[in-house]
């Protein structure tokens, strides 16, 4: 990892755009929010996503994070291996690479959790979710408390090895954490499944393989493909995943993949699927989210600045961001 630790606590002055205070935080409200780079690959089919902490960086998520009144530690990139961009071998690419990455991103979220910050993941590919989640699956073991998983994605990403037409690895990562992929390189050094199935809901799917279909269907997971979220609304769903959690007490993480939104708001993914998220749904999911007080630890991945439209989409996931830690047009 880059050596040093950046706290960034200044308030926006010269000619900086002047902070609306009436999206900020009071002082009791802020958090210790830890930054941690994963630039990475590797899980994926189209290089470019090892671009997105980067690109997040410079669409000034850091500052936009400090202007609602958080103290955010930016912690540098992990420094894991290269990608060898290898043909799929039984079933999965570069899965030693993925491996590699993910227990190195496992052990530094548990020791950010531990130091009581937030621990909030730049991606990078999906895959690499795998280790924040087996990180901070370790930190709610050592605290009794429960975990839950909200997966905003336009994919299950249920495949396994056998069952992938890809070999990607970043279709796999729900599947690893539930237990069903047993090869040793998906060891993530915590009980396995990492994640309870039942506590673990999918949010804005419109992209399923004919077997995953299948699979789901005694998975135990929670899935919230468009349909359900035109016909039940986003409100009412996210109402009733975050009543859940609330009711357990439960520490929720939140991993978002920017392919859930829709490609005309966000086309820096190399997975885009029409019909996905509005920027007003999502905000709506964000700030609900905010208001629960639940999220403990966030990944933002497969943001890939190759694809995006003059960082486009890494400027709508820093909004999003902002509103998932506290920023409001009213105080509700």
């Amino acid at each position: 990892m880059v050596a040093g630790t950046e706290i960034l606590e200044r308030a926006s002055s010269g000619g900086d755009a002047a902070v609306d205070t009436s999206s900020t935080l009071s002082a009791d409200m802020s958090n210790q929010i830890g930054l941690i780079g994963v630039p990475t690959d590797v899980g994926a089919g189209v290089r470019g996503a090892c671009l997105g902490p980067e690109a997040l960086r410079i669409a000034g998520l850091a500052k936009a994070l400090t202007g609602l009144g958080h103290k955010v530690s930016d912690l540098g990139d992990l420094d894991g291996p290269p990608n060898p961009d290898e043909q799929p071998g039984n079933g999965c690419r570069n899965l030693r690479e993925v491996s590699t990455w993910c227990r190195l991103l496992r052990d530094r979220v548990t020791d950010v959790a531990g130091q009581g910050m937030t621990p909030v993941v730049l991606g990078g590919d999906h895959c690499i979710a795998m280790g924040s989640i087996a990180g901070i699956a370790k930190h709610c073991s050592a605290s009794g408390q429960p975990l839950y998983v909200l997966w905003f994605d336009a994919h299950t990403d249920f495949n396994t090895p056998l069952s992938s037409p890809s070999g990607n690895v970043h279709g796999m990562p729900i599947a690893a954490l539930c237990g069903r992929i047993k090869d040793s390189e998906f060891d993530l050094g915590v009980p396995t499944p990492v994640v309870d199935p039942s506590r673990i809901n999918l949010f804005g799917i419109r992209s399923v393989d004919h077997i995953e279909k299948a699979t789901l269907v005694d998975s135990g997971l929670k899935v919230f493909d468009m349909r359900a979220i035109d016909e039940r609304s986003t409100f009412t769903i996210m109402r009733e995943i975050l009543d859940e959690v609330t009711a357990a007490k439960g520490h929720l993480h939140v991993s978002l993949d920017v392919d859930f939104l829709d490609p005309s708001i966000a086309p820096g993914v190399g997975t885009t699927v029409p019909g996905g998220v509005t920027y007003r749904e999502a905000h709506l999911c964000m700030e609900m989210i905010a208001e629960s007080g639940l999220m403990g630890s966030l990944d933002l991945v497969e943001l890939n600045p190759l694809l995006d439209e003059k960082n486009k989409s890494a400027e709508l996931l820093v909004d999003l961001t902002g509103s998932l830690f506290g920023k409001a047009t009213l105080h509700r």
